[in-house]
């Protein structure tokens, strides 16, 4: 390879690097409506068998109060708003969720039905740590403040 082609190939490659480096506030938006409106999904079900009747739990059990951080959270972190807070909370109470209704039932997440629990966990905390993205309220309220 000469020096040109070369030169024209880490150009593109500089140019590729710099748009995803661009677009990952905006991924990391897309990742957070996704994970709170499926979560806001498993909060309507557990509370009010919507769109899928969940049996309702009975009022400030474990699984009632489960319920309402789904619901909660989820339209918390599906809005941007208070991301790193609400997404901490979940993150909580999917590692509390697996340790206390997967683990028991075996080793093995895909076994013990566990797989998406941890994977909410992670998510979860990663939205703790990186925030709501450039597409939230959070964002919004930064910007009017500065």
């Amino acid at each position: 390879m000469d020096r040109s082609n070369a030169s024209t190939s880490n150009a593109a490659a500089r140019s590729a690097k710099s748009l995803l480096e661009c677009c990952a506030p905006y991924a990391l938006s897309a990742l957070r409506v996704m994970a709170g409106l499926l979560f806001l999904e498993h909060g309507l079900s557990r509370l009010f068998a919507f769109p899928s009747p969940l049996p309702t739990p009975p009022f400030l059990t474990l699984y009632w109060f489960a319920g309402f951080i789904e619901l909660l959270g989820g339209g918390l972190v599906t809005l941007g708003l208070f991301t790193r807070a609400a997404a901490f909370v979940m993150s909580g109470e999917m590692a509390f969720a697996y340790f206390l209704s997967h683990a028991p039932r075996g080793f093995f997440p895909i076994l013990n039905n566990g797989d998406s629990a941890i994977l909410y966990c992670f998510v979860f905390l990663y939205l703790a740590v990186a925030g709501g993205g450039a597409l939230s309220l959070d964002a919004l309220l930064r910007r009017r403040r500065d």
